[in-house]
C-alpha cells in the first residue's frame, strides 16, 4: 500500500432531512478497523432500533483500498441505500469513515431512484460538514549505537521529524524511533553514511 498520508474524519458528523415524510438521518464517524466500523453501525442500530432502516457502508483504511469497504442495504431495495452511501464515501477522498443512514419511514413511497437520490445525497450532505485531519503513515525502528553518537541519532531523527519512542542504557545504547515511513529509507541511509556504517536501523513490517 502506499506509504502516503491520506485524510480521516477529525470529529463525528449527524445530519438530518425529511424527503416525502420520511425522516433520514446521517451518521458519520472515524473507524480505523472494520471491527471499528461494524461496532460503529450496531451503536447507531441500537440508539435507533424504533427506526425502519438503518443503511450502511465504511471505508475502514485507505480511501482507496476496496478490499477494507463494506455496505448494507438493511431491507431497502437491494443497490438502493448500501452502494450509494459508499458511493458518497469511496469518492470523497476520506479514510477510515463509516456512514449510517437512519430512515423512519413516512408511509409514503420513494421508488428506487427517490431511495438512492435520498441515501447517496444524505451522506453527501453530511461529509460537507465533515472536519478532517491528515494521517500520516508511520513505521518504527530499532537501532543500536554507542553513547558518544546519541545526540548525532537524535539530532537526525529530529531533521526527519520522528520521534523516540524509547531508549534502552546498557552497554550500548538501543534506541526505538518512530517516523513517517515515506522517509524512513531515507533517514536510515542518511544515518549508515553519517555514522560511517557503524549504526543501521531495523524497521517493522507494517501492512498499511
Amino acid at each position: 500500500m502506499s506509504d502516503l498520508p491520506y485524510l480521516v474524519p477529525a470529529a463525528a458528523v449527524i445530519t438530518e432531512e425529511e424527503i416525502k415524510k420520511s425522516r433520514f438521518i446521517t451518521h458519520l464517524a472515524h473507524t480505523p478497523t472494520v471491527e471499528a466500523a461494524k461496532a460503529f453501525v450496531d451503536q447507531v442500530k441500537r440508539e435507533h432500533a424504533a427506526a425502519r432502516h438503518n443503511c450502511w457502508a465504511f471505508v475502514a483504511g485507505r480511501p482507496e483500498n476496496s478490499m477494507l469497504w463494506g455496505f448494507s442495504d438493511d431491507g431497502e431495495p437491494s443497490g438502493t441505500a448500501g452502494k450509494p452511501i459508499l458511493a458518497q464515501l469511496s469518492g470523497s477522498g476520506v479514510g477510515e469513515i463509516t456512514a449510517v443512514v437512519t430512515r423512519y419511514s413516512g408511509g409514503i413511497k420513494l421508488g428506487t431512484g427517490g431511495l438512492v437520490k435520498a441515501y447517496g445525497g444524505g451522506v453527501q450532505i453530511a461529509l460537507t460538514s465533515l472536519q478532517t485531519i491528515e494521517k500520516q503513515i508511520t513505521v518504527r525502528g530499532q537501532l543500536r549505537c554507542a553513547y558518544s553518537q546519541v545526540a548525532d541519532v537524535e539530532s537526525l531523527l529530529s531533521q526527519y521529524k520522528g520521534k523516540l519512542v524509547d531508549t534502552d542504557y546498557g552497554q550500548d545504547v538501543v534506541m526505538c524511533c518512530e517516523l513517517e515511513k515515506r522517509v524512513s529509507e531515507r533517514f536510515a541511509t542518511h544515518l549508515f553514511e553519517r555514522s560511517s556504517g557503524q549504526i543501521t536501523v531495523s524497521f517493522e513490517k507494517t501492512s498499511k
